[in-house]
Formats: C-alpha cells, sequence, structure tokens
C-alpha cells in the first residue's frame, strides 16, 4: 500500500482554525508524564500551522477509559508539557465537544493553541459516530491527522471528521515521515532487502510474513513464534510457545520461502528456561530441538552472530517484534544482538514501533536507526499491506 497524500504544506492554513489529531497517549506514574516522546514529535508540526498565522485545536485520545470521563486518563499533564514546548499557554477544555469546548475553540486567535480533553472520554469517538465526529468538525475549517500511532483505527477523531465532517483533511509531518520512509522500503526497497520479525505468534505476523515474502530477500524469524516453526519442521520444543492449530500455516510458509528464493532463517540455537519467569534456571542449547520441561525464551550466541551477519550488508532492513522476552536481562541478548547489527548495518533501517522501538530507545541506537516508528499496531498494519482508515481519509496530491 504506497499512499501520496498532501501534508499541511500542500494547504494554505494562514487565519484558519485547524483540528490537528495527535498521538499524546503517553505513559504516566501518579499523573506524571514519564516519557514525553510522542508530545515532542508532535511539535514540528504544531509550530509549522502556528508559524503560518493558524488557530490550532489539538485533541488526542490517552488510555482506555472505555467511553467514560474517568480522570486519571485525562490531557491536563500533556497541556502542561505543551505549554513548556511551545512557550505559549495551552488551555486544555473540560470536554472533547461541549460548549465550553466549542466556546474555547471558537475564541482561539491565530498563532495559538488549545487541547480539547481526552476524545475517548465519550464512547461514540471509538464507534466513528457520524454526529459525534460532525461536532468535532463543526469547531475547525482543516483537519491535520498526525498521529500514526492511531491511525490504523477508524475513529471519529481519526477519520470520521474528514469522512462525515466534511473537513479538508491532510497529513502533518509525522505521518508524512511514517507513509514516506515505510512506502519507499516496501515499494522499491534498496537491497538487499532484509525483514527481521519476532513476538510471540505467526497468527499476529502472519499477514505480514506472507506480504513481505514476494517483497525480501532475507526473513529473519525471532521471539515465541519461532517455535511454531520448529514443530512444523519436526522438532521438538518442550514446553515453548507453540501454536499447534497453526504448523501447516507455518509450513505453507516455509515453501512459499523456498519457492520464491526468499532466505528464510530460523534460530539454530536457543537460550531456554524451566518456566516463564524472570529469575528461572536457564542454560544454551546448541540445538532446534528443545527438551521436555523446558522452554525457549531468546535465540542463542550462534544465531546472534549469524542473524548479524545478514544484517551486515543489506540494503534495507525492517525490523518489528522481539528476538527474546528482551525486557528480562538474561533473555534480552538475542534483541540486543539484532539492535546492535542493525544500528551498525548501514542500511536504511525502519523499527516497526512497539517492542523492538523500546529495545532500540533503551540501548541508546535510536539515533543509529533511519527510521523509528511511532505506532506498533499501525506500522504492523502498513507491512501487511493493509489501507490505514486514518490516512484513506486524506487528500491525495
Amino acid at each position: 500500500m504506497t499512499y501520496n497524500k498532501k501534508s499541511i504544506e500542500d494547504i494554505n492554513v494562514s487565519g484558519k482554525k485547524v483540528l490537528v489529531r495527535c498521538d499524546f497517549n503517553v505513559p504516566l506514574k501518579d499523573g506524571v508524564i514519564t516519557s514525553d516522546k510522542r508530545i515532542v514529535e508532535a511539535i514540528p508540526t504544531i509550530k509549522y500551522l502556528l508559524d503560518n498565522n493558524a488557530a490550532v485545536i489539538l485533541c488526542s485520545h490517552m488510555g482506555k477509559p472505555k467511553g467514560e470521563v474517568n480522570m486519571k486518563y485525562t490531557l491536563a499533564p500533556v497541556a502542561a508539557r505543551l505549554t513548556e514546548l511551545l512557550g505559549q499557554d495551552v488551555k486544555l477544555a473540560p470536554n472533547t465537544i461541549g460548549d465550553e469546548a466549542k466556546k474555547m475553540a471558537a475564541e482561539l486567535k491565530c498563532g495559538q493553541a488549545m487541547l480539547l480533553e481526552n476524545t475517548r472520554f465519550d464512547k461514540r469517538e471509538e464507534a466513528n459516530d457520524p454526529e459525534f465526529a460532525k461536532e468535532l468538525a463543526s469547531m475547525a475549517e482543516i483537519f491535520v491527522n498526525d498521529a500514526f500511532g492511531a491511525a490504523h483505527r477508524a475513529h471519529a477523531s481519526t477519520a470520521g471528521v474528514a469522512m462525515y465532517g466534511g473537513l479538508p483533511a491532510v497529513c502533518g509531518y509525522l505521518i508524512q515521515k511514517e507513509i514516506g520512509v515505510m512506502g519507499k522500503a516496501l515499494s522499491d526497497p534498496k537491497r538487499p532487502f532484509v525483514a527481521i520479525l519476532g513476538g510471540a505468534k505467526v497468527s499476529d505476523k502472519i499477514n505480514v510474513i506472507n506480504n513481505l515474502l514476494d517483497k525480501c530477500d532475507t526473513i529473519i524469524i525471532g521471539g515465541g513464534m519461532a517455535y511454531t516453526f520448529f514443530k512444523a519442521l519436526g522438532s521438538s520444543v518442550g514446553t515453548s510457545i507453540c501454536e499447534y492449530d497453526k504448523l501447516d500455516l507455518a509450513k505453507g510458509i516455509l515453501e512459499k520461502a523456498k519457492a520464491n528464493k526468499v532466505n528464510f532463517l530460523l534460530p539454530v540455537d536457543n537460550t531456554i528456561g524451566r518456566e516463564y519467569k524472570e529469575d528461572t534456571t536457564f542454560m544454551r542449547i546448541y540445538s532446534d530441538s528443545i527438551p521436555d520441561g523446558w522452554m525457549g525464551l531468546d535465540i542463542g550466541k550462534t544465531t546472534q552472530e549469524l542473524y548479524a551477519k545478514s544484517i551486515e550488508g543489506a540494503g534495507t532492513v525492517v525490523w518489528n517484534g522481539p528476538m527474546g522476552v528482551s525486557e528480562w536481562p538474561n533473555f534480552a541478548a538475542g534483541t540486543n544482538a539484532v539492535a546492535k547489527a542493525v544500528a551498525e548495518s548501514g542500511a536504511i533501517s525502519i523499527i516497526g514501533g512497539g517492542d523492538s522501538a523500546a529495545a532500540v530507545e533503551k540501548l541508546g541506537y535510536a539515533d543509529k536507526m533511519t527510521h523509528v516508528s511511532t505506532g506498533g499496531g499501525a506500522s504492523l498494519e502498513f507491512l501487511e499491506g493493509k489501507e490505514l482508515p486514518g490516512i484513506a481519509c486524506l487528500q491525495d496530491k
């Protein structure tokens, strides 16, 4: 799926009220933001609009308040951080589409920004309710979507305002970068094109694997889903996570890889544990057969070296999903080794959100990657070749 969408630079925003959907779903602890990365990444789009004489009405969801007002998920900390980053007072409306929010939006002057309260405080948001979308759209003259992390969801504030509200819709810098970098990697990759796929289940990644089997030169498999492939090949997997109902699917993937002449790499050695616990007894085994009573929890050292060598000469690398239980130090070596190899490869490197993004951030490799995606679920669906509703609704160039 390739997109060629209009951005904020392709539309006249001067003197206009602009509704901007951001992804301010930031982590909080006791009401304090623990990482403001998502807020910081929205600033270039917001600044462009303010500098070009627009009145900016920001909106976002946070957490899962289940369509009810729950002040645990208020965007007040976000408004405070935006005030600091933009150097101007960013007021928070007490609701999303109530009278007070509309009054604040109507009185907002060009060059000023405000923030609407959590869109998910109203159950009509996730239902993409046309009336709710129209009310939201009524406050503005232009819609800008810059929330890639929510672009795979057809909600009122991500797609409905363009579908039902009739606003001219364009993307901000963040979405422009996401669809530009990932779109090019999938449609016209610099070769060799290497995909690294981890995570627990084959079923979560089956559509991604099938889409990439037609595009990649090498596919590297790690994480829990490797054991479904082991079982499909007749190896023992002990008590490892394994989707026994997906063995035929795994066999089909292996056959398609062979037919397409894709170098499909599975672990050759594993770090195994007695049970699924951080401090479990563990050891490394030099085979893909896991003894009874043990479970695979990471790729082994030989596999790390094999994978690093395959990544070394790549032109393009796309990585989605950890190689093991990377949040536990004893089983993080595989993910760390892959992160290091990608960082040192010199390839166009795209990290597809979620755990992979967290790993490269934590290890300090983020600035060595071409692009670290801001959306786990959205980047996964992009890699599957699915149409993302929050992007499909934007105007074509």
